[in-house]
Order: structure tokens, then sequence, then C-alpha cells
């Protein structure tokens, strides 16, 4: 009984990892500015690699392929935001006509 739980609950989270990187796809084609598909990609990439990764180490069981999975959602959280926030900067720093797409506030 307690495998057939295990199956189901690594079945669900998954499917939802599965979903949340067909959104981000979604997101990336469907958005116009470059600044928007970065965010999407970026909240993709991050949810989708931790549902995904998560419900291999529940498949997995407790063993040292569990931590290894461990530190590969470790080191992904920290790079894939990182190289996010670089293409954002580059992005703001080299287009002409960011005002056109980003409306800022006066500052005081």
């Amino acid at each position: 009984m307690g495998e057939w739980i295990r199956f189901w609950l690594v079945a669900v989270i998954l499917a939802a990892g599965i979903i949340s990187f067909a959104l981000e796809v979604l997101g990336v084609f469907r958005f116009g500015y470059v600044l928007n598909r970065i965010h999407a990609a970026g909240i993709g990439d991050t949810m989708g690699i931790l549902l995904v990764v998560v419900a291999l180490m529940i498949a997995a069981g407790f063993s040292a392929v569990t931590l290894k999975l461990l530190l590969l959602i470790i080191f992904m959280w920290l790079t894939s935001p990182t190289s996010t926030h670089f293409l954002s900067m580059v992005e703001m720093n080299t287009n002409p006509y960011l005002e056109h797409h980003v409306h800022r506030r006066a500052e005081p």
C-alpha cells in the first residue's frame, strides 16, 4: 500500500513540474518583450526544476542519490536566478528603446 502512495505522490509532483515547464514555454512564446520572456523563463525554471527533482528524490528514497539531487537543487536555485538577472541587466543597459517598454517612477 505504501508503494502506491509513493508512486502517486511522485506522479502528481512530476506532473506539476512538467506543467510548470509547459507554462514557461508558453510564456516565453506568448510574451512580446524580452524582459517579460526572461521573467517567465526564470520563474518556470526555478519551480519546474524544484518539482521534478523533488519527485525524483521521493522516487529514489533516502540514499546517496537523494543527497546528489539535493545538491542539484541548491546549485540550480543559485545559478538560474543569477543568470536571469545578468541577462536582464544586459537588456537594460544595451536597449536604446527601453523607455518604450519600461515605465519608471519619478524619483523624489
